[in-house]
């Protein structure tokens, strides 16, 4: 994330891409992250998280090829099972399909083939596929595919592909949600039940104290507005929502880390906006034509 908490400048049209961020939290086993941004509007900030679950592309099994199933479930719902593996994905090698100089035909550069060969008794593992690129790979290694007995047997051949969310979730890479900066402010004064008001808040953004009541800084941004505290209070404290400010967490599927998932959304929301411009131009062209 360390590009994306840049002072981003006024492009030609004016407008201020970012003024600032700043990281709260990161969680190394989920690899999630948690930012504060300023200086963006809840448009702009929904038009990003839309972009980064539905058009940011990830690897993606999309066909498989049976040489062998004696197992007890179908081919269907195994080569669906597989489907929804995540795989680590390398945007610099792949392209998708619609862009590749293939035409969609299939080439190295715009798909990927596993294969998977297990004899049981066994339990078939997401680690049994075996890629031909090593940058490309299932992120978890213990997801269960199927259980085989004795004498029971897969084997098959998959086709990975570089898709998007929009398309089908197996090419989600994972979750973002947003809120609103809490502001949040204690009327002393009015206080009378402190360790009520403190546990009546279900994320612990309060401390109470000797009958006082303060708020801790490292949870303040963990409140998510159910206003619970308000109604023990009886109005001593208040929750406000800061328009200017908000909280964004990304936690990803682990195909692309967080500043991936950000950093290629940003690019291609850039990319459509371009585009729009462009075809806004020459509609204006094809008027002013017209008139004259």
């Amino acid at each position: 994330m360390a590009a994306a908490e840049k002072k981003a400048e006024k492009g030609d049209g004016g407008y201020k891409k970012m003024t600032d961020l700043q990281v709260i939290e990161k969680n190394k086993t989920t690899s999630k992250i948690t930012f504060s941004i300023k200086g963006i509007d809840a448009t702009f900030a929904n038009a990003m998280r839309r972009n980064m679950l539905d058009t940011v592309p990830v690897m993606a099994i999309e066909d498989v090829e049976f040489r062998k199933n004696t197992s007890v479930l179908y081919d269907e719902i195994v080569a669906h099972r597989l489907g929804l593996v995540p795989l680590s994905t390398d945007l610099k090698s792949y392209n998708m399909l619609s862009k590749c100089k293939c035409k969609g035909e299939g080439c190295n550069r715009c798909q990927l083939k596993l294969t998977l060969s297990v004899k049981g008794p066994a339990i078939v593992y997401a680690s049994d596929l075996k890629s031909k690129d090593p940058k490309v790979k299932p992120v978890q290694a213990k997801i269960p595919i199927a259980k085989l007995l004795k004498g029971q047997e897969i084997e098959l051949e998959a086709t990975a592909i570089l898709g998007q969310g929009k398309e089908h979730t197996k090419w989600s890479p994972g979750l973002v949600w947003y809120k609103h900066k809490p502001e949040i402010t204690i009327n002393d004064s009015k206080i009378n039940n402190a360790e009520a008001c403190a546990q009546a808040c279900p994320v612990h953004v309060f401390e109470a104290n000797n009958g006082k009541l303060k708020i801790l800084k490292d949870n303040q941004n963990k409140c998510h507005l159910c206003k619970a505290c308000i109604e023990v209070s009886k109005g001593a404290i208040t929750v406000e929502n800061n328009l200017k400010e908000f909280i964004f967490s990304i936690e990803p599927w682990g195909q692309l880390s967080p500043s991936e998932m950000a950093a290629t959304a940003a690019t291609m929301f850039n990319e459509t906006l371009d585009e729009l411009d462009e075809k806004l131009k020459k509609a204006q062209n094809l008027e002013n034509e017209a008139k004259s």
